[in-house]
């Protein structure tokens, strides 16, 4: 691990710590033998102090009980408690002529393309044509799946999250941003995105690809090797 960059470390950590702490926590949901509970709350507390030491080295200051605490509460039994990572579906729109829809998130400033959790009851496009309804006024369609993202991975969630990002074309509506999830919302060029866009090294290339035209496969995170550990 010499070689590591210190911020690829520290992402591993938090990483390892939620995964020690799902599996933890699918224990307990599971589980009717109190001993094994006992066995894997403390797992709980380990994965805790992994994850409390990480948010040291990014300077986030949070004690390791508030994290046993905070997994506890999300405990549930059967396959409720079967711990996974959250699911978030992201828009991909172009117009014609060849800008990208973004909106700029209230909290941060920062700007993304639509993005929102996966609701119960819609498929995973459907919810790609709602989040973009909601937060813009455009009507879309969708196109294609562009890819699969492990937000973790990426360094852009603190949890495990997937996101499922869809390119789509706008079929009507007009810009209008949502009053509480914007506080902007436009079209942009590729030479031209507002600053600061969150990730557009990684999802820019893709996109304005499939915005031109140009269609592919849907991508993928490529599996590590070894899976669990780096060396």
């Amino acid at each position: 691990m010499s070689d590591a960059n210190p911020s690829d470390f520290t992402r591993d950590l938090v990483r390892w710590s939620e995964a020690l702490a799902g599996i933890a926590r699918t224990g307990i949901g599971f589980t009717q033998n109190l001993y094994e509970r006992e066995r894997y709350e403390e797992v709980l507390h380990v994965a805790a102090d992994i994850k409390a030491a990480a948010d040291e080295a990014l300077e986030v200051r949070r004690e390791q009980d508030h994290f046993v605490q905070e997994w506890m509460e999300s405990v549930g039994e059967g396959v409720p408690g079967y711990v996974t990572p959250k699911i978030a579906v992201g828009a991909i729109v172009g117009n014609d002529a060849g800008e990208i829809l973004l909106v700029r998130r209230p909290d941060s400033g920062v700007w993304l393309y639509p993005t929102g959790w996966a609701d119960v009851g819609y498929s995973a496009s459907e919810v790609a044509m709602k989040e973009v309804h909601e937060e813009t006024g455009i009507e879309c369609e969708p196109v294609q799946l562009l890819g699969v993202v492990d937000g973790q991975r990426m360094g852009f969630s603190r949890f495990g999250m997937y996101m499922l990002l869809f390119h789509c074309r706008p079929v009507g509506g007009s810009l209008q941003g949502h009053p509480l999830e914007t506080s902007g919302v436009g079209w942009f060029a590729a030479d031209a995105l507002p600053d600061p866009t969150a990730g557009a090294d990684w999802w820019g290339p893709m996109a304005f690809a499939a915005i031109n035209g140009q269609s592919g496969v849907a991508s993928f995170d490529v599996p590590r090797d070894p899976v669990w550990r780096k060396t």
